[in-house]
């Protein structure tokens, strides 16, 4: 698998991730109407012609699902246990149908597991950034994670 085991992640190691997402109104359309979020920011072009942005906002939930599993080849596939938390969410520039996504990954932290011996927690600070170089989306995620296997 392409992912870490728990001792091989360095903390203050980043990861530029190489896949980039451009996002469409589908995608957005979709998502929306999948999770039951009926917000007319994101599936209403009228309503949202009458905004402080002009137009219909990308799914900010899709964002964040988007930003975690860029970082997913490059760090946790197939050594991952699962995530315990997420933290410090944040959208500070809004994304709109047509923006291309980018990830970045930094480890924060690591420890071993107290009740699980085979196992260790790492902290991740995900990053993305559109097209332009700006942050639009940020977040702490705590993961549960194998420990390399003993031959």
């Amino acid at each position: 698998m392409a992912g870490l085991y728990f001792e091989e992640f360095e903390i203050g190691r980043e990861f530029h991730h190489e896949f980039s997402r451009t996002v469409t109104e589908m995608d957005n359309t979709m998502f929306s109407l999948l999770t039951m979020n009926p917000q007319p920011l994101h599936i209403d072009a009228h309503f949202s012609e009458k905004t402080e942005f002009g137009q219909r906002l990308f799914n900010s939930l899709y964002t964040l699902g988007i930003m975690i599993g860029m970082s997913v080849y490059d760090t946790t596939l197939g050594t991952t246990i699962g995530n315990l938390g997420m933290t410090d969410v944040k959208f500070p520039k809004p994304v709109f149908h047509g923006d291309t996504l980018k990830a970045h990954t930094k480890i924060i932290s690591k420890r071993a597991s107290k009740s699980r011996p085979t196992q260790g927690i790492v902290e991740f600070e995900h990053t993305m950034t559109n097209q332009r170089g700006e942050v639009v989306a940020s977040c702490r995620r705590t993961g549960l994670m194998h420990c390399k296997p003993k031959a």
